[in-house]
């Protein structure tokens, strides 16, 4: 079976090159048309001699995507893809527009294995994972069809992306590299539900990167109940994952908390959070829950956002609300899959495409 040759590190691909080419430079050339410009075909390669071409194309192909709906907010422009793979699979990504650039949320696998209980990633179940060439290829894509040089990148999309390591990591290399897309280490940030083992694996590449860990509960009674993953790897050993990586990395761990009413929103559950992460140099992002029609969350209410807020604050616990984008267009990810493997009709939004 061929490679997917958008997948090869620098390093890696210059190995690989060498089986075709003696000119050394011919690497930096491959790399660039990959991952700077975004090339689809080895064809595009105008540069690079046929004999080449046709030696890279029997032993490797390009990874790409394709949109297959495209939709944008009438309320703040923010951009929702669903991308076709080329084996028919669907993963989703959204451009975002800040007053410092554009930020892309991308997925890292097709589906999800989590399973938690508030989002809609793992509905129509975990197919594969993405190529580190599938990940960067929604960027690529974006970038292309809006015209715009993206900045940021979350992968906050579909996936849990340690649960994909070496990808990912493959993927972090390629868009960080000079020849590449050249996006900074510290614009990116990887979110995880807390697999363990893999936050100290992350800690050891000293990435300058933003880490975001998926909390969304103060113990474990309520984590147990809302994130499957808390019964292998349960909040003590998931705060001292983060307290070691924030020492070892000098980078500040941020924490996602998806308030839901009734459930982990009061102001006991804000003191008790407090509490476990105090002496930490953290941050708090406070999140209402998604309208997920299979899920029965109900969004906490605005004052009992602002009290839990307030609590955190009052614990010197950085902490603030999350500004919701794309709203009317369902762009938290993992909708545009489920719907449309059941055929759905997704509407209430500007659809493109």
């Amino acid at each position: 079976m061929k490679e997917d040759i958008k997948s090869l590190t620098y390093d890696q691909l210059n190995t690989a090159v060498l089986d075709f080419s003696h000119e050394s430079f011919r690497a930096k050339q491959i790399y660039q048309w990959l991952h700077k410009y975004g090339c689809k075909s080895f064809a595009e390669m105008t540069n690079i001699s046929k004999s080449i071409r046709a030696k890279l194309s029997d032993k490797y192909y390009i990874s790409s995507c394709e949109i297959e709906e495209k939709y944008v907010s009438k309320m703040d422009s923010t951009v929702k893809y669903l991308f076709k793979l080329s084996d028919g699979e669907y993963i989703e990504s959204v451009v975002m527009k800040y007053k410092y650039g554009y930020t892309i949320c991308v997925s890292s696998q097709v589906g999800c294995k989590m399973g938690c209980t508030f989002c809609a990633s793992a509905i129509a179940g975990f197919s594969r994972n993405l190529t580190a060439g599938e990940i960067e290829s929604q960027i690529h894509c974006a970038q292309s069809d809006l015209g715009i040089r993206i900045s940021n990148i979350v992968m906050m999309g579909i996936g849990e992306p340690l649960d994909n390591f070496d990808n990912v990591i493959s993927f972090l290399k390629n868009v960080n590299h000079e020849n590449g897309l050249n996006i900074s280490m510290r614009n990116i940030t990887v979110s995880t539900c807390g697999i363990v083992p893999r936050i100290y694996d992350l800690m050891g590449y000293n990435f300058q990167l933003t880490l975001t860990v998926s909390l969304h509960a103060p113990n474990d009674e309520i984590r147990d109940s809302t994130m499957p993953v808390n019964h292998r790897y349960p909040i003590a050993e998931v705060i001292r994952a983060c307290r070691e990586y924030e020492k070892q990395t000098h980078r500040r761990v941020s924490f996602e908390y998806t308030l839901i009413r009734g459930v982990n929103d009061s102001e006991e559950n804000a003191a008790k959070l407090a509490d476990i992460l105090s002496d930490f140099n953290c941050h708090v992002n406070l999140i209402p829950v998604n309208d997920v029609s299979e899920h029965s969350n109900v969004k906490s209410t605005k004052e009992n956002m602002i009290k839990f807020c307030n609590v955190l604050k009052c614990k010197s616990i950085n902490v603030t609300i999350r500004r919701t984008l794309g709203a009317d267009i369902n762009a938290s990810c993992g909708q545009l899959r489920h719907q449309k493997q059941r055929g759905d009709v997704f509407e209430n939004c500007c659809k493109n495409g």
